[in-house]
């Protein structure tokens, strides 16, 4: 099975020297290739090899930054005349050049960023700037919300996202996101479904920190559109896996009418790369129709013995006066990459509108 960093290919590295002998009939593809293959290249991970590119291909470019800019730039144009490269992840090399060697040259960095980005995503160069340059480059962000192109407005609230992942942090944006809001207000009703699948995110990055700004924004927005509500509702996930109430007002899932008949473990013991098997019968108490959303949560054992809690979605909708719904779920204990098991005891919880149930223990061994 071939690993993410292994983008970086010997494959990749040949066309992309042949490429900037296209544009310079001097450049030396052997001695590129020789730097590039330094010892300990194969132990490099994704990111360690693309900074490494980053460096190298830095020795091969004229001096000065922004000639070294005018370089890389002919160099997209070049993979653009050749159909190749563009959102390819192995050119993140191209935004690392800028975010390496031209965080003192604003004047020269900014354009080329609203220019690369529209090859590979420059939401991780941006962050130094945002840290270094504050509310200036903020104002940046927010002209870029207003672009012609889709990925430049997605770079606008994608790069000024408050806890954007696998990134570089800015503390100020975390503390105060009010710089961020006029331009998820410029996006939120964005034709590109790209563009506000970023703005959900940002929204949901806010809520974590500022619950009451996105509650107060879901109010402000609601009907505006189809797509917008679904981008609203995208950005509240983390305040409806919270319970937050307030959220779940706003969606009109308040109603304490409901009733849990029935709920059983199948498997009182799973084995990992199994599944979890539980059922669970739900009410509608009530003498009206009622919206009900359905969750689970998983109590998984941590390292230190302490419980990690984790919430999955089941179902929500409207349930008749006195309708009983019976639902099997299975939860995968498939090992995976982004979450590590230990073996032992474990808990299982159902939420009904925001509540949650008695716990119930099973077994991971």
């Amino acid at each position: 099975m071939s690993l993410l960093k292994d983008i970086y290919s010997v494959s990749f590295y040949n066309k992309l020297a042949d490429s900037l002998i296209q544009l310079n009939p001097e450049f030396n593809k052997k001695r590129f290739i020789e730097l590039i293959n330094v010892e300990g290249f194969t132990a490099m991970e994704l990111k360690q090899r693309m900074h490494h590119t980053t460096l190298v291909i830095h020795q091969f470019l004229p001096a000065g930054y922004p000639a070294a800019i005018r370089h890389l730039s002919a160099l997209i144009h070049q993979l653009k005349k050749q159909q190749t490269g563009e959102q390819m992840l192995a050119y993140i090399f191209l935004p690392d050049y800028i975010e390496t060697y031209g965080l003192e040259d604003y004047e020269t960095s900014i354009p080329a960023i609203e220019s690369v980005t529209q090859f590979i995503s420059c939401e991780f160069a941006v962050r130094p700037f945002l840290a270094k340059y504050g509310q200036q480059m903020m104002m940046q962000m927010e002209k870029w919300s207003l672009h012609e192109n889709h990925h430049v407005r997605r770079l606008a609230s994608e790069g000024s996202r408050s806890r954007l992942p696998w990134a570089m942090a800015v503390p100020g944006l975390k503390k105060d996101p009010s710089m961020i809001l006029p331009v998820l207000e410029n996006l939120k009703t964005d034709p590109s479904a790209y563009v506000r699948r970023s703005v959900a995110n940002s929204l949901n990055d806010i809520s974590k920190d500022h619950p009451e700004i996105v509650i107060a924004i879901a109010g402000r927005w609601k009907g505006l559109s189809k797509e917008t509500d679904a981008l609203i509702k995208h950005g509240c996930r983390g305040l409806l896996k919270q319970g937050h109430t307030k959220i779940l007002a706003h969606y009109g899932f308040e109603s304490t009418a409901i009733e849990l008949l029935d709920f059983e473990i199948l498997t009182a013991v799973v084995a990992i790369g199994e599944h979890l098997e539980f059922t669970i019968s739900v009410k509608n108490t009530a003498l009206v129709p009622q919206k009900i959303r359905m969750e689970y949560a998983v109590y998984y054992k941590r390292l230190n013995g302490q419980a990690s809690k984790k919430v999955f979605k089941i179902s929500e909708r409207e349930f008749q006066p006195a309708e009983i719904a019976v639902i099997n779920r299975k939860q995968s204990f498939r090992i995976i990459t982004t979450r590590k098991f230990y073996p032992g005891a474990q808990q299982l919880a159902i939420i009904l509108n925001g509540r949650e149930s008695e716990l119930k223990d099973f077994e991971l061994n």
